[in-house]
């Protein structure tokens, strides 16, 4: 019996880091929890090991099957590209250790997956993940945009599958 696909997505951050956990069974998508994990009071490398356990704790608890996560973008600083590239790297850990296959995915892609644009803003991505996944009101932003990296990876692994000679979604960057 194959397992239904539970995808956690993830925005990366050093200050803020959202979560969303979705299960993706064919076309019909469920949500399971989303939320921040905030670590901005603290210096850097105690911000990274708060996100590891964190992410590992919500991995333990949610038992998702797959890993999705923004790649890194180039931002006008590099000090704030390092530093989010380090917390990627936090997270990236947390699901390899626990023998998630990570899948990323480019801001543009995920925002065109889920809003139909790849120049969508914050307020367009939480209207959509609302409505896609049916709640009540819009996510906090950051948690919107990890459930929109789960939602784009469901939709890029139903896409492949509907493919001839493609039985599952293709693993490393997409853009």
């Amino acid at each position: 019996m194959t397992r239904v696909p539970v995808i956690l997505g993830v925005d990366p951050g050093s200050r803020i880091t959202g979560f969303g956990v979705i299960r993706a069974e064919g076309a019909r998508l469920e949500y399971l929890s989303s939320g921040c994990i905030r670590v901005a009071e603290e210096e850097l490398p105690g911000r990274l090991k708060r996100i590891f356990e964190c992410l590992t704790e919500i991995i333990e608890e949610h038992r998702p099957t797959e890993f999705a996560i923004e790649q890194v973008f180039m931002s006008k600083s590099a000090d704030s590209a390092l530093k989010l590239g380090q917390a990627r790297g936090a997270a990236i850990v947390a699901a390899v250790r626990l023998g998630l296959p990570v899948y990323e995915y480019s801001a543009r892609r995920i925002k065109q997956s889920v809003v139909g644009t790849g120049a969508a803003g914050k307020e367009q991505v939480q209207h959509m993940v609302r409505t896609l996944l049916k709640l009540p009101a819009a996510p906090q932003a950051d948690a919107a945009d990890a459930l929109a990296a789960a939602l784009c990876h469901a939709h890029t692994r139903q896409s492949l599958g509907r493919m001839p000679g493609a039985s599952a979604a293709r693993r490393g960057r997409v853009r």
